[in-house]
């Protein structure tokens, strides 16, 4: 009872109809368990009013701000459309510009979204992973061709945080061995192909299923990057991606919200949660 409430036939009444109203709701099964997963990540806490956002309902677009100006990243924010299965990240351009602390001050413009550091870690796993949580990231970036102990503290650290631990296999020799020899399995892994590189329409998608395969045992999400534009999307979405990762088709469009919106309809799923009234019917 809150320490504040004096009027004990109000508490009585709150209280009584509070509880008719949820036996009436369990015996008519309601809300079935479906609405119950659907909405769990949906809703704001009740008492910090914010939502803590997770990637349990794949697919989704991860849409880049890798452009070192704070300024015109906030722009690209603020003309996004709405949707659940929007995650923003900041670019290591962002951050090298900015530091870290551009995490939080993006976030003060978009609250409830998931928020990636794409820090590309080399080094000292720990102490980014650190640097990155104080500014309320949701998940941290590593570089695949990190040595293994950098990614063991990495990927341990950010687990025990309760953040993403994603490894982004740009340049990476041998993914698959390199995921293999891991004490610590990371909650993504990205398959990239940089900028410099982008000669061909090759995303090394034929990657996927192997994934898949050999670690069949794992729960992680498989994050595809490089040249994605609506008809490569598709075609990685099909192949069994979750997580499209996309820079300048957006961040450099003249139609930021048509752009995205093209992407948000490459599949059923991501169509039908763009800009959603959610009214909730007994």
């Amino acid at each position: 009872m809150h320490p504040k409430a004096k009027d004990y036939r109000k508490i009585y009444h709150y209280n009584y109809g509070a509880t008719r109203l949820a036996l009436k709701r369990a015996l008519a099964n309601y809300p079935p368990l479906e609405k119950v997963l659907y909405d769990k990540d949906r809703a704001r806490h009740p008492i910090m009013q914010f939502k803590v956002p997770r990637l349990w309902r794949p697919p989704y677009v991860q849409i880049s701000l890798d452009i070192p100006d704070l300024e015109r990243n906030k722009k690209i924010i603020t003309s996004i459309p709405r949707s659940d299965r929007i995650i923003l990240e900041l670019g290591t351009p962002l951050i090298k510009r900015y530091g870290t602390k551009v995490i939080s001050e993006l976030r003060e413009i978009a609250r409830d979204v998931f928020f990636v550091a794409d820090l590309k870690t080399l080094d000292v796993g720990k102490v980014e992973v650190d640097l990155a949580y104080e500014e309320t990231a949701d998940a941290v970036v590593a570089a695949g061709v990190a040595s293994v102990q950098t990614l063991n503290a990495f990927i341990h650290e950010a687990q025990r945080f309760g953040i993403y631990a994603a490894v982004d296999m740009l340049n990476a020799e041998d993914p698959i061995e390199k995921l293999r020899i891991l004490k610590e399995f990371p909650d993504i892994v990205i398959l990239h192909r940089g900028i410099d590189e982008e000669t061909g329409r090759t995303l090394g998608l034929e990657l996927i299923q192997q994934l898949r395969q050999t670690f069949k045992d794992k729960r992680f999400l498989i994050a595809v990057a490089g040249g994605i534009v609506p008809e490569t999307a598709r075609e990685a979405l099909a192949k069994g991606a979750d997580i499209i990762i996309v820079g300048r088709y957006v961040t450099q469009s003249r139609d930021i919200e048509r752009a995205v919106r093209e992407l948000l309809k490459t599949t059923p799923e991501m169509r039908e949660d763009i800009d959603l009234f959610r009214v909730h019917e007994e």
